[in-house]
């Protein structure tokens, strides 16, 4: 049954069609139609999850759950909303993606490249096409002013995971998630998606700091997804479980079997071209180059206030950890010189922040040779007496 908002004619099914043509010819591959209603479900639980405090300072959806659950606010007087979700499966990097030298560091595969361009690109084409109707039509991805997986699943693209994140039939997680707002009457979708999931809770078993604290509900304190994005001293406690990732985590959707059998196994799809795809970077490199490199080569990724040092102190943890990785991840010889480098250019650097985390990567590797015997900050004090 239709929702009541949609008062007056429907477009026709054949509108729809063209515009999962145009979405499509930019790779979004699933799309969906679901009423401009307010998402009450999902303002609730943000608010309630708030208020318990698992979004651990997170703003996106948080900051404005009235805004974010609305799309009314997004374009006044909206009636639908279509969803659209772009792959960002790649091929499986090889050995040779991973840097010779230096200190590998993981990428989670939403960041190996940019697929938040092409997804845009593509939900911008169908806004102008509606527009071009005389419709009024705003595109949204990656974006503060949609809560993207609430409304992909009420357009019926998937079902929510115990890890939270939205699972297409057939296909997995391994999707951006982006929208177009319109005020256009377009005909939704009859029924969500049911859930597939399930007996199942690979994904929970396999957080590595158990972070799934109840199905579908995260506790972002612990996930290592939100912490190597939070500005700030990285909590003590889940260094280790840090590893080699220096941007996101995989992990939950790795051990899920509808993405992994699904998803992993069939055809990978190609990155944009002409965009590098970067599923390691060398730790090293990052903490040897200046303000002006980093951004310009890791600036795609999200970065609070768009301040290097939060990239470096991730790079710190992963020289770390470096040394007693599984598989025999230490520092070569060869790379000794530049990991003692490293370390005194940071354990001497200005940032009080950055000396605290060069601290623990210097006695994680044994080298306490290279610290000071004291620091004029309290922090790095703490850090220098604190068991490992």
């Amino acid at each position: 049954m239709l929702p009541t908002s949609l008062d007056g004619p429907l477009l026709g099914d054949a509108v729809v069609d063209e515009l999962r043509a145009i979405a499509m010819a930019h790779g979004i591959t699933r799309t969906g139609v679901a009423s401009a209603e307010v998402m009450l479900r999902a303002r609730v639980e943000i608010v309630r999850r708030r208020d318990a405090g698992l979004h651990d300072g997170m703003q996106f959806t948080y900051k404005n759950p009235e805004r974010s659950t609305d799309p009314g606010q997004a374009v006044r007087g909206a009636r639908t909303v279509f969803v659209g979700a772009r792959p960002y499966l790649l091929a499986e990097p090889d050995t040779s993606t991973v840097p010779a030298d230096g200190v590998a560091a993981r990428v989670a595969r939403y960041a190996w490249t940019d697929h938040y361009g092409p997804l845009r690109e593509g939900l911008w084409a169908v806004a102008h096409r509606l527009r071009a109707d005389g419709w009024k039509a705003v595109a949204y991805a990656d974006d503060n002013s949609m809560v993207d997986r609430e409304i992909a699943h009420r357009a019926g693209l998937g079902w929510f995971g115990k890890n939270a994140n939205l699972l297409l039939d057939g296909a997995g997680s391994f999707f951006v998630l982006g929208s177009v707002v319109t005020d256009a009457p377009l005909p939704v979708v009859a029924e969500p998606a049911g859930d597939g999931c399930g007996t199942c809770r690979r994904c929970i078993d396999g957080c590595p700091t158990g972070a799934i604290v109840a199905d579908g509900v995260i506790d972002a304190g612990r996930c290592l997804a939100w912490l190597l994005q939070k500005p700030g001293m990285f909590p003590r406690a889940f260094r280790r479980a840090v590893g080699d990732r220096i941007y996101g985590c995989d992990e939950c959707q790795d051990v899920c079997p509808p993405t992994v059998r699904l998803g992993v196994k069939r055809a990978a799809g190609e990155a944009p071209a002409g965009v590098p795809v970067e599923p390691f970077i060398d730790a090293l490199a990052m903490l040897e180059a200046t303000d002006d490199e980093v951004l310009a080569r890791w600036g795609r990724w999200y970065l609070s206030d768009r301040d290097p040092r939060w990239h470096r102190r991730n790079a710190l943890i992963v020289l770390g950890n470096s040394g007693g990785l599984p598989g025999g991840a230490r520092p070569s010889d060869a790379d000794g010189a530049r990991v003692t480098g490293a370390l005194a250019r940071y354990l001497a650097h200005d940032d009080s922040v950055l000396r605290c985390h060069a601290v623990w990567a210097a006695r994680m590797l044994g080298r306490d040779d290279l610290l000071p015997d004291t620091d004029v900050d309290a922090d790095v004090r703490a850090e220098l007496s604190a068991p490992l």
